[in-house]
């Protein structure tokens, strides 16, 4: 960027960039108009500067030039006007510096503009659309040119595509929500953060709104009524309700809709964020980007309400962000590193009071949304409900094995030879399970399956465009409460449940007294007890539960508990990172022992090993290791469904029975779907 004077207004430059008729004039008023709330706001058209209907390539010249130099230097621009009317030169005019300048018009943010802008916005809109609201706005005097003005419009994004360069997309002529979306789009932006610190602060003002009913209806019935249509949902659901350590308490069911609904998509260090018809396109690492929307206390819990969630970001973690925290990912997954969905309201089920929360963030004003909202959740709860009658026609998708038996012997026996070279201790081997449904199989319906099989105190359903997760994990990765607290429960050591009684207690006492099961479980107790080190009170990290037995429909399992308090002002989703992923899943040390499952795997585990759960508007967060996990993808008319499961292996570990292990860990997932292990 161009040198500033010392004493120069220092403008953040916003380009409002697209194609004739997608609505850059319109959006860019209404754009500065919300600005100037807070900030002084200069506007410039391009259309003003274009010498001529054949005067594209040229005018973006004089753009940068004699407009976008200047002012990006804090200084005047002095332009030559065109005078349409003579189709000539006009006369000289001035804008001035301001705190924000919008430059609006096709190509405000072409190739030469873009080093000198610090936001730019991409509208589209389909080309029908564009032709009838250009030629609606500017009638016959641009009808005979509309065609020679679109080639030039072709010829310049032949090279230049300043789409992929945006940091905002939007679609056009989408409504009136669109300005004020942008703006919001706006506030998050790494680049703006200094000069939007007036709005930042107004989102930081919201409160957290909650209705209490003294109702529980039926979590499947509210989750079908409110959220089967949405386009993004989740459902946090303690389904095991008779687990001992009360995890079981609440569920949570929510979407992005809504006045602050939002979808978070990250891939390969980019973050997309999509509200409506506005896409932020956010460069930079996932953790730093989580700790900019969620690693501050923004809103506090009325004292009638005891849930865990104020409202926040639901989704998922994939395991490839082990990149940002030691690991390496040079192997892309097919779905997304991360995605989250904000929600800005959300029904929050009490299964041990027997009440319902229905919760709406406001901002103090009207929202005429939020109260129709109300109505119907309210009305949803009160019927209480009834599930529907389980699917007639679900399919039994026929899986086959990434690995053969024989493939994944190899690889325990290469993991012992690492433990016994000493480059590991444990190394927690993962295959995986495919098939493909060709006339698609739906995600809820295959959810609801597993769910009443298996219910599970961190059972989840996700549903993103395209992808879908049902999981009943009954394994926590991370808590972190509202004050600090932080607690993890991993699980090492599995056995299948016998549906004979005598044999069935015997499995459980085998489980108990295993010293190989007892040593894998506590390895991975010393490794989470370091990462939560990383940022504990010092002292506070204590093991309160060590190989404890739990029970569930399909298997026991070996849990230990960790606690600690994380350390005054320290980074929420740094503390999230810092254990991430989770050590039952990679084994011990975290590091090494990743790069040998590589090298061992040789695929990305994608969601699978990651975690899921919520970043709460009050500070907390509550994350289940993704096991037991069925991921569903929408594939050319049909749907890809995937089974991550595994084992750790250790220096005792007798292949023969960890292969078993992993048929016992699949059991749960394929019985609920009526199919079995490929052998």
């Amino acid at each position: 960027m161009a040198h500033k004077p010392a004493n120069a207004v220092v403008p953040l430059l916003i380009a409002v960039d697209g194609r004739s008729g997608a609505g850059k004039t319109t959006l860019a008023v209404e754009l500065a108009a919300l600005l100037r709330e807070h900030h002084t706001v200069s506007l410039f058209h391009l259309e003003d500067i274009y010498p001529g209907w054949d005067g594209l390539a040229d005018g973006l010249e004089r753009y940068v030039r004699t407009v976008l130099t200047p002012l990006s230097a804090g200084e005047p621009a002095r332009w030559t006007a065109w005078d349409w009317s003579a189709d000539d030169d006009g006369g000289t005019r001035l804008t001035q510096p301001a705190d924000i300048v919008v430059v609006e018009g096709v190509g405000a943010a072409c190739a030469a503009a873009r080093d000198l802008l610090d936001v730019v916005i991409w509208i589209d809109a389909d080309d029908d659309l564009r032709r009838t609201s250009a030629l609606a706005r500017d009638g016959d005097t641009y009808a005979p040119f509309w065609q020679r003005w679109s080639d030039q419009e072709d010829n310049w994004l032949v090279s230049d595509r300043p789409a992929d360069h945006a940091d905002l997309l939007v679609q056009g002529h989408r409504g009136n929500a669109v300005p004020d979306q942008l703006r919001r789009a706006l506030t998050g932006l790494p680049q703006c953060e200094s000069f939007m610190s007036m709005e930042r602060a107004a989102r930081r003002g919201l409160t957290l709104q909650v209705e209490m009913l003294r109702a529980l209806p039926d979590a499947e019935a509210v989750f079908r009524e409110l959220y089967a249509g949405s386009g993004s949902a989740a459902w946090l659901d303690s389904s095991a309700a008779e687990d001992p350590q009360g995890r079981s308490r609440f569920s949570i069911l929510a979407d992005d809709g809504g006045r602050y609904g939002q979808l978070a998509q990250h891939s390969g260090g980019t973050t997309l964020v999509t509200s409506g018809p506005v896409t932020a396109r956010i460069a930079g690492p996932f953790f730093r980007w989580l700790d900019g929307v969620w690693g501050r206390r923004a809103v506090r819990s009325p004292d009638i309400y005891p849930g865990p969630f104020a409202l926040g970001w639901l989704g998922y973690l994939g395991y490839e962000l082990k990149r940002e925290t030691g690991g390496r990912a040079e192997m892309p997954s097919t779905v997304p590193d991360a995605s989250l969905l904000f929600a800005g309201r959300a029904v929050v089920l009490d299964h041990r009071e027997k009440r319902a929360y229905l919760l709406t963030l406001r901002d103090g004003f009207r929202d005429d949304d939020a109260d129709a909202w109300l109505d119907r959740a309210r009305a949803v709860i009160l019927s209480g409900g009834r599930p529907a009658a389980p699917a007639d026609s679900l399919p039994a998708p026929r899986f086959t094995a990434r690995d053969t038996r024989e493939q994944y012997l190899r690889n325990i026996r290469s993991a012992a030879a690492e433990i016994a070279d000493g480059n590991s201790y444990e190394v927690c081997l993962t295959t995986a399970l495919t098939a493909r449904e060709d006339n698609g199989l739906d995600p809820l319906e295959a959810y609801l399956a597993l769910r009443r099989s298996n219910p599970a105190p961190f059972a989840h359903f996700l549903a993103f465009p395209g992808l879908a997760v049902a999981s009943t994990s009954p394994e926590r990765f991370l808590r972190l409460d509202s004050t600090g607290g932080m607690r993890a429960e991993p699980i090492k050591g599995t056995r299948r449940r016998s549906p004979d009684p005598g044999e069935d207690a015997a499995l459980q006492e085998d489980l108990r007294t295993s010293t190989k099961d007892r040593a894998e479980n506590i390895m991975i107790v010393d490794l989470l007890r370091n990462d939560l080190s990383h940022l504990a009170v010092p002292g506070t990290v204590t093991v309160s539960r060590l190989c404890d037995i739990e029970t569930y429909a399909t298997v026991h399992q070996m849990v230990s508990t960790i606690d600690a308090r994380l350390r005054p002002g320290s980074s929420r989703a740094e503390a999230i990172a810092a254990a991430f992923p989770a050590g039952s899943m990679t084994g011990a040390p975290k590091i090494s022992t990743m790069a040998i499952l590589d090298r061992l795997e040789g695929a990305p585990r994608g969601i699978y090993s990651g975690a899921a759960g919520y970043f709460s508007l009050d500070g907390a967060a509550d994350l289940a290791v993704v096991i037991r996990t069925l991921v569903l993808e929408d594939d050319d008319g049909g749907t890809r469904l995937t089974l991550g499961v595994g084992g750790a292996i250790t220096a005792d570990s007798d292949p023969a029975d960890e292969w078993e292990e992993v048929r016992t860990k699949a059991f749960g997932v394929l019985s609920a779907l009526g199919t079995a292990f490929p052998d």
